[in-house]
């Protein structure tokens, strides 16, 4: 079935290779994203799984080792904390999409089953709006994400954190390093482990940005559904023939963009619940080394960890203004069934559409770890709770 409409319409296949295009390549560099192939290359996404732990691995278990037995200064142990929490967050949600990888394959399934079903140029051209706003967002996103840690992988670390050792220029790790490890200064086994730390960073961002541009794609998709569903509601004629078999597709639609929405929520509600609960100390921490950088006049970390609040910010603020995008739309069903001339239907006709009004009274909604709604509304709770947690951190550490 799908061949015969790659013969008559391939448009669609290409509609699919732009909706999908951004995510395939960020979540398929880390294995999430699911790839058919054959042979040896089906192990190809385990492989990159267990590579992306092994490198997070790598860079967490040394570092904490130094701050457990090297590091005496309070403020360093907090910024090295605050580096740690966020690979601690980022392995625990690479663990949980790489479980729920059959589930996102069922919802990649279902987005390209409704684009192979567009017939009319009018709703392709508004599934492509909403996944030409779902790519935009996961620009956005991944541009944040990545710039914020290039800065600082490639330019804070290697030229601005060297240190003197013993009348010795020591060259700087992203992750300090356990003292008893002092064989880690020569080349090449210097190159091999900033490398290696290289490869946890743009894992642990690719996971964040990844995780962001999953929830857009779905949500975005979900939301254009929900449109195209009030364009056939606007276009209900009492003097049809066949207007209960119009209602009946509108309501089997709705539906299904309910059931999809519930898949989406279990995939990502685990990675929100994550998401959230360390996002804000990790915000608290960035706010405050911000505040102890601009005590000291240190111009250049002060840049680069404002730019990581900012990235970190924007990503919270992302997932909150998706759940709300989504909330909206769906409850906008009902207000439009009830702005039609409804009251010049059948009663019979009437009374089916009392089932969707019904049902958009409790909006399709995304959570997180099903214990606080993903809005707007949330995300000003964040970030007040993290500057009430940044003030209880600076009467301790004062």
């Amino acid at each position: 079935m799908p061949s015969a409409r790659d013969e008559q319409d391939p448009s669609y296949q290409q509609d699919i290779e732009y909706v999908f295009k951004l995510n395939s390549w960020i979540l398929g560099s880390i294995g999430i994203w699911p790839i058919s192939l054959r042979g040896a290359g089906r192990y190809l996404s385990n492989f990159a799984i267990a590579f992306g732990n092994l490198a997070i691995s790598f860079a967490l278990v040394p570092c904490v080792l130094h701050i457990i037995y090297d590091e005496k200064d309070i403020i360093m142990r907090l910024k090295l904390c605050g580096l740690l929490a966020f690979c601690l967050t980022a392995m625990t949600k690479y663990c949980i999409l790489a479980i729920r990888r059959p589930k996102i394959l069922h919802c990649i399934e279902s987005v390209k089953n409704d684009w192979w079903q567009v017939t009319f140029k009018s709703d392709r051209e508004l599934m492509l709006k909403y996944g030409t706003i779902g790519r935009n967002l996961t620009i956005i996103s991944a541009a944040f994400m990545y710039a914020a840690g290039i800065i600082y992988y490639m330019i804070l670390i290697p030229f601005f954190s060297a240190k003197i050792i013993h009348n010795l220029t020591a060259r700087p790790f992203v992750y300090p390093i356990y003292s008893k490890f002092s064989h880690v200064q020569i080349t090449p086994i210097y190159e091999i482990v900033y490398v290696a730390h290289c490869m946890c960073g743009y894992t642990a961002y690719s996971i964040t940005a990844g995780a962001c541009g999953l929830a857009a794609l779905f949500v975005t998709h979900a939301c254009g559904q929900i449109q195209l569903i009030m364009s056939r509601v606007d276009l209900l004629n009492s003097k049809s023939s066949n207007i209960h078999q119009q209602i009946a597709v509108i309501v089997k639609d709705h539906v299904r963009v309910i059931r999809f929405s519930a898949v989406v929520e279990e995939i990502l509600q685990e990675v929100c619940l994550v998401e959230f609960s360390t996002s804000v100390c990790t915000i608290c921490l960035l706010e405050y080394y911000c505040i102890v950088d601009w005590q000291d006049n240190n111009k250049l970390s002060l840049t680069i960890y404002f730019l990581l609040l900012i990235s970190f910010c924007f990503n919270v603020y992302m997932l909150c203004y998706i759940g709300e995008f989504l909330m909206e739309k769906s409850s906008q069903i009902g207000s439009v069934c009830y702005m039609i001339n409804w009251y010049q239907l059948s009663p019979k006709s009437a009374r089916s559409l009392i089932l969707i009004i019904a049902m958009s009274s409790h909006p399709i909604k995304l959570s997180a770890g099903g214990v606080v709604d993903l809005s707007l509304l949330t995300f000003g709770n964040v970030l007040k709770t993290s500057v009430a947690y940044l003030s209880f951190l600076r009467t301790l550490v004062i």
